[in-house]
């Protein structure tokens, strides 16, 4: 193979970014059945119950009506698509993961798919040379 070396993170910041996607899912999934879909903890809530899990709760549902993680999801991914670097990946892994789990499926899973051809691209040059 001729060129420079495809984009791949080191093993520690795997690690790293493989601990975000599983955190985003789980907390995701803990936001999504314990806050979201909970009838009692929402007539709880809109009756005015004031607990850090229904502004939890109001905060979430007014990130995923709007297509926040989504839409983070897949600027991160766009930007790590044009220029690989760990940091965007791990942004793009956090809110995909959760995105894909609180009902922002679409964006998010187009922000995978991008991240997935990353790993297609080229290193930057500024990673391949020696500090």
């Amino acid at each position: 193979m001729t060129g420079r070396p495809l984009f791949v993170p080191s093993p520690k910041a795997g690690n790293v970014l493989i601990a975000i996607g599983l955190c985003a899912l789980g907390w995701g999934l803990y936001v999504r059945f314990m806050l979201v879909e909970a009838s009692n903890v929402g007539l709880a809530c809109q009756a005015g119950l004031p607990s850090a899990g229904c502004q939890v709760r109001a905060i979430t549902v007014a990130l995923f009506d709007n297509n926040v993680f989504g839409a983070v999801a897949l600027g991160a991914a766009v930007l790590h698509l044009i220029r690989p670097h760990v940091v965007l990946l791990g942004i793009a892994l956090l809110a995909a993961g959760a995105g894909i789990v609180l009902y922002n499926t679409a964006l998010s899973a187009f922000a995978l798919a991008l991240l997935m051809l990353a790993f297609a691209r080229p290193a930057p040059v500024s990673d391949l040379q020696p500090e």
